[in-house]
């Protein structure tokens, strides 16, 4: 089974796909046996787990030993590799070889860069180049965080253009809510458009009406997760009702075999 192929082909699909991001190898693997046809990962997630920042390219290693696991998955994985760990194009492209050579079929690109700054188009768009030029079969799907820092949607097209012909296989722009503005992205882009779920966004339907064909949760399953086990505590500590019902042991340590 070439997962990387299946993953390209999900972009392609009647619906939207709806890409759920997992922390560790238990979260990936709940997901995969729900029926979710590929997982992502959250730099969120993965760092915190670690003790360690989001979004400052100190998780490496903890990204590696991680992706090293989820491989084993019997559905496609794409990791988030926030801007790539490196400013080096040669050193980024060795990192996504690395990835590639443990049978991951994506990585997210981030142009985002410290404390709310973005990378220079081209710059990014040599470190996609350098991705693509050591492993052309990798998705690489190039965030351009632009709505993050609350850019207008002219630049998100200039960097969008930009990445596409670089080489990027998808565009993500989170924080991307309106219609119009996603309308207009979708009408000058010719790859596939991923946007961040938004609970108080147009629905999953109405994203894929419009043209989205990627959807991922980003940090929400992880942020979440950490809520219930606050409310999971609470109760047991103050001998109220569970927020939840957990599932059995068992069915748990049954996610590592095979």
């Amino acid at each position: 089974m070439n997962k990387t192929k299946i993953f390209h082909e999900l972009h392609h699909g009647d619906q939207p796909l709806v890409l759920p991001n997992a922390w560790d190898f238990g979260s990936a693997a709940v997901l995969a046996a729900e029926g979710f046809p590929a997982i992502g990962t959250t730099s969120l997630g993965v760092a915190v787990a670690a003790g360690l920042p989001d979004g400052t390219g100190v998780t490496a290693d903890a990204t590696l030993a991680l992706a090293r696991l989820l491989a084993r998955l019997p559905v496609p994985v794409t990791v988030d590799i926030e801007g790539g760990f490196s400013e080096s194009p040669s050193a980024v492209a060795e990192y996504a070889a690395q990835l590639a050579e443990l049978g991951i079929a994506g990585v997210n690109l981030e142009d985002g860069r410290a404390e709310s700054t973005l990378a220079e188009p081209d710059h990014q768009a040599e470190l996609i180049a350098a991705i693509k030029d050591r492993v052309p079969d990798l998705f690489v799907n190039a965030r351009v965080d632009t709505y993050w820092v609350k850019d207008d949607t002219e630049h998100t097209l200039t960097r969008a253009e930009r990445y596409t012909a670089a080489g990027a296989d998808g565009i993500f722009v989170p924080a991307l809510t309106d219609p119009d503005a996603i309308a207009a992205i979708i009408a000058a882009i010719p790859l596939p458009i991923n946007l961040l779920y938004s609970p108080t966004g147009p629905s999953i339907a109405t994203l894929g009406t419009l043209g989205v064909r990627r959807v991922s949760t980003g940090s929400l399953l992880y942020r979440t997760a950490l809520s219930a086990a606050i409310n999971t505590a609470r109760a047991a500590r103050d001998n109220t009702p569970l927020p939840l019902t957990a599932p059995p042991y068992p069915e748990i340590q049954a996610l590592t075999e095979g």
